[in-house]
């Protein structure tokens, strides 16, 4: 009996040299480094030194997230990953009425420099990598990391990291957006231009397929739906008149790693080919770096379980490992007691201790892409980017990324996979240990963290003596330069920038854009 992939495709309970028969290594691995990058974007890869470890956090206030953020460092983490409250992924304040309920519960929240400069209190910005899983008001939260960086007398040019700024994704998987696509992808531009002389080895975007893969889309639909936001995001800075070689080395992307470990090493394998050849071929590239597909990679959420929790130790252990032979460039491991509640202060760690177990207890970064040559890797490779290429075919007949939007393609397409999963859950055909199979009668009792609701209060505090103690006028001037700026087609960011200097709230700099180029209201078509 043939099994099936989590993309569908058939998986040969064995495979030999007729499955590769005019199969052209050559052409289809290249040497690590080097194109069609199916082999790693490093000529070393981890012998040279292991991938950026980062743990997404963030809850409460600015002042519990860095006390977290402060242990993970003394920990070994390498790089920081900033989890946001729902209000400020959506450009509120914290005293809003439609933030209420919401404040510090998924994130930290953020209102204003204040709050950024408590969040990186003690922690030298030129001496860390720092991811920041914002998007629709992205410009802004890295606008107030490059002020508080500036307090701290660090140059622009010494700042890494990366922020995911990646709104597409935001209208089909996970809704977070603000305005419609066409002023989303003006703010992606000025992003790109912005940082291109402010902050130079700043990564201007993550193209996420993470958000889409944990809405339900299988690995195909995850890189497909993926990449060709990709292309939409190059084709915008194109038309806006910069050179692809300029800002292509800058992008990045945001990739799931499952269980499926043969599979997810495949796809990994297979959007870095699908990535190079369009890059080359369709936008003309000439910078290798701009050929480049870099990826941060996160364990997967949606299979962690609150069921029989210490389980999720397992599974994150085998994502890891899927995410590392597929060659990610950096890795967040999740923790095991996620299904239930934030991760604890011990379960936060012991998600890094996975990671560097990996790194330095396995033989896996003693050589680079261990799986090379394997018949059923290089099958599953060439089958994966196949199935992909199919399905970003589809997307470029309705009009490439955003008109495909517009007609709930991508959204329906991972609602029907989404559907498809579920119904084998439910039928037990797909096993899920500890909930559809090798139950317990009764569940060991387990305490979370819990977030402490007077949150809320306290930031909208903060949020009053902030109002009552800066220059009211400067504050209203800034605004008004910058939906001026909004209003024409200079970049919005200079002014921008300002105004949070003069200590304009994330709210108010997001309402001045809202009144400018108004919020997307998504057509439901089905």
């Amino acid at each position: 009996m043939v099994r099936e992939s989590e993309s569908g495709l058939p998986v040969e309970p064995v495979y030999g040299p007729e499955d590769l028969a005019g199969w052209d290594p050559a052409g289809k691995l290249g040497d690590p480094g080097s194109y069609p990058f199916t082999r790693g974007v490093h000529p070393t890869m981890y012998t040279g030194r292991p991938w950026t470890m980062r743990q997404y956090a963030g809850f409460g206030t600015a002042a519990e997230s860095n006390a977290r953020y402060r242990q993970l460092i003394a920990h070994g983490t390498t790089g920081l990953s900033v989890a946001f409250d729902l209000p400020t992924q959506m450009g509120y304040d914290s005293d809003a009425p439609l933030a209420h309920g919401e404040v510090g519960k998924v994130g930290v929240a953020i209102d204003s420099v204040d709050d950024m400069r408590v969040l990186f209190a003690g922690i030298p910005l030129d001496r860390v990598s720092t991811s920041m899983t914002i998007n629709a008001p992205a410009a802004v939260l890295l606008l107030l990391y490059q002020l508080v960086a500036e307090e701290q007398g660090i140059p622009a040019d010494a700042l890494t990291g990366t922020i995911q700024n990646d709104v597409l994704k935001e209208y089909i998987a996970r809704g977070t957006y603000i305005f419609p696509p066409e002023p989303s992808l003006r703010l992606t531009a000025d992003v790109f231009r912005y940082c291109r002389t402010a902050l130079p080895r700043w990564n201007t975007i993550s193209i996420s397929g993470y958000h889409m893969a944990e809405a339900g889309a299988s690995p195909v639909q995850e890189i497909a739906f993926t990449l060709a936001d990709g292309i939409e995001y190059v084709r915008t800075a194109v038309a806006a008149g910069m050179d692809v070689d300029d800002f292509a080395p800058r992008l990045s992307f945001f990739f799931v790693a499952r269980t499926t470990l043969l599979e997810e090493v495949a796809k990994f394998r297979a959007a870095r080919r699908i990535w190079a050849r369009v890059m080359r071929e369709e936008f003309g590239a000439r910078n290798p770096r701009s050929l480049m597909l870099r990826f941060h990679t996160q364990t997967a959420g949606v299979q962690l379980t609150a069921q029989q929790p210490e389980v999720n130790l397992v599974r994150v252990a085998v994502q890891g490992l899927a995410a590392v032979l597929g060659g990610t460039q950096s890795l967040h491991t999740n923790s095991f007691d996620e299904a239930i509640a934030l991760p604890t202060d011990r379960s936060a760690r012991l998600a890094l201790r996975t990671q560097q177990v990996l790194a330095h207890e396995t033989d896996v970064t003693a050589t680079v892409d261990p799986f090379a040559g394997s018949y059923a890797i290089e099958r599953m490779t060439d089958e994966v980017e196949a199935a992909a290429v199919g399905l970003m075919r589809r997307v470029e007949d309705l009009g490439g990324a955003v008109a495909a939007i517009e007609h709930g393609f991508q959204k329906g397409e991972i609602e029907r996979n989404a559907y498809r999963i579920a119904r084998e859950q439910d039928s037990g055909e797909r096993v899920v240990v500890g909930v559809n199979r090798f139950r317990l009668d009764e569940e060991e009792p387990y305490e979370p963290l819990r977030v402490d609701p007077a949150i809320e209060a306290r930031q909208t505090e903060r949020l009053a003596r902030l109002r009552v103690g800066r220059d009211r006028r400067t504050v209203a001037a800034a605004l008004a330069a910058l939906a001026k700026t909004a209003e024409g087609d200079d970049n919005v960011l200079p002014p921008m920038k300002e105004a949070l200097r003069a200590r304009a709230t994330v709210g108010e700099v997001c309402d001045a854009l809202r009144e400018v180029w108004g919020v997307y209201v998504p057509t439901d078509v089905f």
